[in-house]
Parts: C-alpha cells; structure tokens; sequence
C-alpha cells in the first residue's frame, strides 16, 4: 500500500463522513474500516499493510479536516495497548478488542507502576498464580490513568518469583469489571482525580487474555513502553497544533498581553515545537516496519519539556489572569476559553508519566548512544532474595 493510496482512502472517508457533520464515533468507525487507524496493522484489523511513516501523512489529511486525535480519546487504548494487542495477542483478542478500542466504546488503562516500583517497573510485586484455565491475580496499582473509566486493562504481574525480576513476569489483558478490581481515585493539584490506585484482590483472568508466552512479560511490556513514548513524543505532523497552539493562540488573541520579551520566546518555542515536528516524522519514516525502539524516548523527552515551557510561558503571559483557575471555580483564563492554567498544572506530569526524564535519559544514553549502563547491585538473584523498601 503506497502513501498516495491511503491519502486517497482518508479523502474518500472524508467525503463520505465529513467531521464537521458526522457524530464522532461513526467518523471513526469509518477510518477503521478503510484502515486508517493504524495503517501498518493488516487489513481487517483496522489497517492496510502500509509502513508505519505512512499513518503521519493520514494523520494530517483527517485532522486537519477536523477529524478527531485518536490518541487524545483513549490514549492508553490507542497509542500502548492496540500495538501491543497486535504484536502479542491472539486473532481472536485482535478481532475482539482493537475496533470497540479505536472508536472509544472501550477505554484501556495500564496496570504497570506500583507503590514500590515506579521506575524499577521490572522490580514489582504483584502476583498472578495459574489456576486451571485462569490465573488469580493480587496486588497493587497506582498512577494509573482512567482506570476509573477503563473496560480493560494492560497488565503485567509476577508469576515467578524465583526467577531475576526481569524474568519472572507475565503480561495480561484484565477486564476492569472483574468483582476483584477496586479502583480508588487520587487527587491531584489540577482539582481533578484523573488517576487512580487500584487494588486486585483475587481478580480472575482467563488464559486467553494472556499476551507472550509465561515469564515473557517483559519483552511484551518493552512493546508497549516503547510504543507508548512513541505516542506521548511522536505529536502531530500539523504545523502549530499541541501545546505550540496554544500559545499561539493566546497570542494572536490577547494582543494587550503582547511585550518584545514574549514574542522573542514565542518564537524560539516556535521553532522548538517545529523541530520535534519534523523530527517525529522523520523518525516514523526511518523507523518504517521495524517495531517502536528506544527512538521515541527523545521525543518523549524533548515533547515533556517543550510543553513545561510553553505553558509556562503562557502564564507569564497571562500575568495575575494565570490565577482564574475553572478547577476552583474561576472563568478559564486563556485565549478562545481555553482553560491554559489547567494545562500548566498538568503538564508538571508530562517528565514523569510514560517514563521520567531521568530514565529517558539513561535509554537513550545506553540503547542509542552505547554509553555504560548503570550499576546494577541486583542482576540475576531470584526477585524474592531482592530487599525491597
């Protein structure tokens, strides 16, 4: 399948299901079967056998028409759990879960961090012990995003703990009404509870939601990090859509706010903005049908960073406005309503979600750059003789 014939697909979709006039989900519904949602996955499952640099071009044809970001409405569905689904699951799982997925009627969610073990994902504790055709699974969860809406989720559980910790895991698709999952939402400094803790208390999964062979966990949860940061960093193929718009925006907008310091750092945000722009599209032409690597984490990296600082920039902007808050009841402060002091609280999570900066750092000093790993006191002793805090 050639760039030029899925262009021709996503216009055909949009004559046919104008954004402006079609309801969201038939929109998306639409994609999928022309293979639009993921072009490099097979046709049937939502794409068409297309390299995987070819969904940049489509991406830009059918937002900049008004179409939907996929990744924006079911970001752990869309952008961690579909590439994983495919690389790892079964044809029944795919043919069951990526289209409900694509057109939102099924939100995921990712079961990996844990209270002692964040970064050290590798190091958790919680336990799925087979059971028949089932496996019963313990523990907890935090940070986790949506569960609070979440049908399904992405989780990884120790099933051996003799094993080096990297070794003794197995990766599960978890159904999020199963009467063992209780989810517990966390407060966080936006006013809002977008994420949660969530507690597994005998929770029972069958077999065939298992994704990978037993004890392979972590090369499936190296799939969907990997893919994950690739989404978080990949951004838009359109000029000055993300956070950049933003500002601009507000620029445009609010000209009384304007001064000759701002505008010098609108501009170098700007061209920052437009860098990784050009550089996430290089990368996904370069990367063509080889699966998501340790590239994506500078994009992640740089993305968190240049998001920091553009709304940081808008409030400078802003002035005393930045302190109108809607989270406590205040009109949204920013340009065309929008609500930029939410997004200034919630981009201080965008260095930790998806992988700190500080581990985006060490993957891409190690993976890409071949400098000496860490020290690791911990390398093959069974997990269950590791000291945990």
């Amino acid at each position: 399948m050639t760039t030029t014939a899925a262009l021709d697909a996503a216009r055909a979709v949009l004559e046919r299901t104008p954004p402006a006039s079609t309801p969201q989900r038939e929109f998306l519904e639409a994609c999928f079967d022309a293979g639009l949602a993921w072009v490099q996955f097979p046709e049937g499952l939502g794409g068409l056998g297309a390299e995987p640099g070819v969904q940049a071009a489509v991406d830009a044809v059918l937002q900049s028409a008004g179409g939907p970001v996929p990744f924006d409405l079911n970001p752990m569905g869309y952008g961690m759990a579909g590439p994983t689904v495919m690389a790892h699951g079964s044809r029944e799982l795919k043919e069951r879960l990526l289209r409900p997925l694509y057109v939102c009627d099924e939100i995921w969610c990712q079961l990996f961090s844990e209270p002692g073990a964040g970064s050290d994902l590798a190091g958790l504790a919680t336990r799925a012990v087979r059971d028949g055709g089932e496996w019963v699974v313990n523990g907890q969860k935090v940070w986790t995003s949506n569960a609070h809406k979440a049908r399904w989720a992405l989780l990884l559980a120790r099933t051996d703990p003799d094993q080096p910790k990297h070794k003794g895991l197995t990766y599960f698709v978890l159904d999020m009404r199963d009467p063992g999952v209780e989810v517990r939402p966390l407060r966080q400094m936006t006013g809002e509870a977008e994420f949660n803790e969530v507690h597994l208390r005998g929770a029972r999964i069958p077999d065939s939601h298992r994704l990978g062979a037993v004890g392979e966990g972590w090369r499936v949860a190296m799939t969907t990090l990997m893919n994950e940061r690739n989404a978080i960093g990949g951004g838009s193929s359109v000029r000055g859509s993300g956070s950049i718009g933003s500002a601009l925006r507000l620029w445009r907008e609010r000209r009384d706010l304007r001064t000759p310091v701002l505008r010098a750092r609108l501009l170098e945000l700007f061209v920052r903005a437009d860098a990784a722009r050009l550089t996430g599209d290089r990368q996904r032409v370069e990367q063509g049908d080889r699966p998501a690597g340790a590239e994506g984490s500078i994009g992640k990296l740089t993305g968190a960073e240049l998001n920091q600082d553009v709304y940081e920039f808008c409030m400078d902007m802003l002035g005393p406005d930045a302190a109108l808050y809607s989270g406590y009841n205040a009109p949204p402060a920013g340009g065309d309503g929008e609500d930029l002091p939410r997004k200034f609280l919630r981009s201080r999570a965008n260095t930790i979600e998806g992988g700190t900066s500080e581990v985006l750092r060490n993957v891409i000093g190690e993976r890409l750059l071949g400098l000496p790993g860490d020290l690791r006191a911990d390398t093959g002793k069974p997990w269950r003789e590791v000291p945990r805090g």
